[in-house]
């Protein structure tokens, strides 16, 4: 297996982004109640969760596009309640801005660090984080999202996509994710290397075991945090 470059997933790879959504759902709750009391009434936290569900699965050509999925979820909660879309930008700016600001795991900097200085990263995500507002942008030549390419994981476009920007064939990436389906099986099927980012103890079989179409497909690696995949990366450098 020889190794160019690495592609990362971001949510729930470098950070649990669980924490994050609930928070960002709080913060988007306390401004509504603030600035428009008749919208956070009729739509407190659990309604307007239910709310953007219906929109997802009213509009499945929108899978790949989380932002406009919320926005048009905030469109009919403030349209409910007699009020235009005049308020929407900024409501939304307070849900992402919150959304953005996630505690990485523990690994995951010093990881960064170490592997950034060694090869070429790219993220590779089905979700709406901002490298940028996170602080994480410059360990990463190129950052690529399921909204800007218009396709979600596990397509193989937007792993082709990536190995393009990187110009480095499929066969000498290594994508990191922990999600069995969107990363492992996917990025396989595209032709890159896998490592499986496994943090709970879990067994591949059991994962795995949700897909039977893919009952025999295998990660490459399995890692139980981003410091074991650094420390892997190292030790392939020093039997070049």
């Amino acid at each position: 297996m020889r190794i160019l470059a690495v592609s990362l997933d971001l949510d729930d790879t470098l950070w649990p982004i669980e924490p994050a959504i609930l928070a960002a759902e709080r913060h988007l709750d306390d401004w509504l109640k603030r600035h428009h009391a008749a919208v956070a009434e009729a739509w407190p936290i659990a309604a307007l969760r239910d709310l953007r569900e219906q929109v997802s699965a009213e509009r499945p050509d929108l899978s790949h596009d989380f932002t406009t999925q919320r926005l048009l979820t905030l469109e009919r909660a403030f349209a409910a309640c007699g009020i235009g879309n005049e308020h929407v930008d900024a409501a939304f700016e307070v849900y992402y801005a919150a959304r953005n600001r996630v505690d990485c795991y523990p690994d995951a900097l010093p990881a960064l660090a170490a592997l950034s200085a060694r090869l070429p990263l790219v993220s590779i995500s089905n979700g709406n984080a901002d490298l940028e507002r996170i602080g994480l942008r410059q360990h990463f030549r190129h950052s690529i999202s399921a909204r800007e390419l218009g396709v979600a994981k596990p397509a193989a476009a937007i792993f082709h996509e990536a190995c393009a920007r990187l110009g480095v064939a499929p066969e000498n990436v290594l994508h990191v994710g922990d999600d069995p389906l969107l990363d492992v099986i996917g990025a396989h099927a595209a032709g890159l290397h896998t490592a499986w980012l496994n943090r709970h103890a879990a067994t591949w079989a059991e994962r795995v075991a949700q897909y039977p179409a893919h009952a025999d497909a295998t990660p490459d690696l399995e890692i139980r945090d981003l410091g074991e995949l650094a420390r892997w990366i190292e030790d392939q450098g020093k039997t070049k």
